[in-house]
């Protein structure tokens, strides 16, 4: 190969490869122009850090499967991000790195994944295949591995940097409008004002705000007694409660929400914590994995494609594609960095789990095989199973997924989701 680059590198004319490469520059050029653009129109600096997140999180993917198959000795050929043609590249030892034209995701070339690749005899012990079971499943399962780490990661910013949102006995808003009729509100009738401090109800000292508002809704047209603290004086005031429309929603309210402040820890507590919320939201994932193939929400899926307009609720609980994403993402940018961070760990749970489905060409494919061939194994004798029977179930869950991207994408258009994070 190095003597066949060195007859092309003589023979071929300067310039051809100089416009090849403008050429190249130019279609990267144009393609961090189109996520600029996108990242404009849609809040700019968090989408665009939702776009490069993802990027990253993609690239740290195969990244993870590249160190551990360096690591076990294996060939790596290509570490490339994107699909399709080739924009930019770069040859450093015996991989080329790269971007390719379409941003649907990544890949790193190991040679010898399967026993029908073609390899040439020189670089046959190094090839997948001709590496033992652990090594192989190392390699397998490194991808995955490696989303649940930046997912817990994330968290452990979460709860250290951004805090969750906590909802403090100060009130914070005050509605007026939607009130029924247009007269006040019955906080505005009471005279209840932002910043004032509550401090009991009835006779309850208020500890937090979840144990007040199903008071309040409780108590429709019956007043209710407040003491509040109002810079350095004490107050006592009463509101009935009664329905109100607030943003929209009717209930029974006294028309004030809380002040909220960021709920922050230190780093043990932080790691605690992320570790808790990282399993939660596995178990739900796992969770929505077995809803999205349940006959009842394949019927409601099915029933989504002859309809219009947004979805919410129970219909929204749908997979999307990069056009819904790219929507949700938008979303998430305008609501403020826990939003953001909060998409990008279920992000990366979600390709975590997916690409440990025990079928090709999902990484947990490739530990079933190795698995099974470890089971079939002897002493002294290595059992290898024939991929080649393999190819038509290969063939049927590439065309299922094919499908099912068309579908989500014409859904994320005709039918798109309802903002998630109002």
């Amino acid at each position: 190969m190095t003597q066949l680059l060195k007859r092309r590198e003589d023979t071929e004319p300067v310039a051809p490869v100089e416009i090849d490469n403008r050429d190249r520059l130019l279609r990267l050029a144009f393609f961090v122009a189109v996520i600029l653009v996108l990242s404009i129109v849609s809040g700019f600096t968090p989408f665009l850090a939702i776009i490069f997140a993802v990027i990253a999180i993609v690239m740290l993917h195969e990244f993870a499967h590249f160190v551990t198959a360096k690591w076990s000795g294996m060939k790596v050929s290509e570490y490339f991000f994107g699909f399709g043609p080739r924009l930019w590249s770069i040859r450093k030892g015996e991989t080329e790195y790269g971007i390719k034209a379409i941003p649907a995701g990544g890949y790193v070339r190991i040679l010898g994944m399967n026993n029908l690749e073609q390899v040439d005899p020189a670089d046959e012990a190094r090839t997948y295949r001709q590496k033992s079971y652990p090594r192989r499943v190392l390699v397998a399962v490194a991808g995955s591995t490696m989303h649940f780490i930046i997912a817990f990661l994330l968290l452990v910013v979460v709860w250290a940097a951004v805090g969750q949102p906590k909802p403090t006995t100060t009130i914070g808003t005050v509605f007026g409008a939607g009130a029924k009729g247009g007269e006040a509100s019955p906080a505005e009738k009471a005279d209840l004002r932002v910043g004032d401090q509550i401090l009991a109800y009835d006779g309850h000292v208020v500890h937090d705000w979840d144990k007040l508002s199903p008071y309040i809704r409780s108590h429709e047209n019956k007043p209710v007694e407040f003491i509040v603290q109002r810079g350095n004086r004490l107050l006592k005031l009463t509101a009935v409660p009664s329905k109100i429309v607030i943003e929209g929603n009717e209930g029974v309210a006294v028309g004030i929400s809380p002040k909220v402040v960021p709920d922050k820890v230190g780093l043990p507590i932080a790691v605690w914590r992320a570790g808790r919320d990282l399993g939660h939201y596995t178990w739900g994932t796992f969770g929505a994995f077995g809803s999205i193939f349940a006959p009842s929400h394949l019927k409601d899926y099915t029933e989504q494609l002859s309809g219009h307009g947004t979805v919410s609720g129970k219909e929204a609980q749908r997979p999307v594609s990069v056009v819904g994403f790219v929507r949700v993402a938008g979303q998430a940018a305008q609501q403020g960095w826990l939003d953001v961070l909060t998409l990008l760990v279920l992000i990366n749970i979600f390709i975590g789990i997916l690409n440990m489905i025990p079928l090709l060409p999902f990484d947990g494919g490739h530990v079933a095989i190795a698995t099974y061939e470890r089971i079939r194994s002897r002493k002294g004798k290595r059992y290898q199973a024939d991929v080649s029977k393999l190819l038509p179930l290969t063939a049927a869950v590439v065309s299922v997924v094919l499908l099912f991207g068309v579908m989500t994408v014409y859904l994320d258009i005709v039918r798109p989701i309802a903002n998630p994070f109002k």
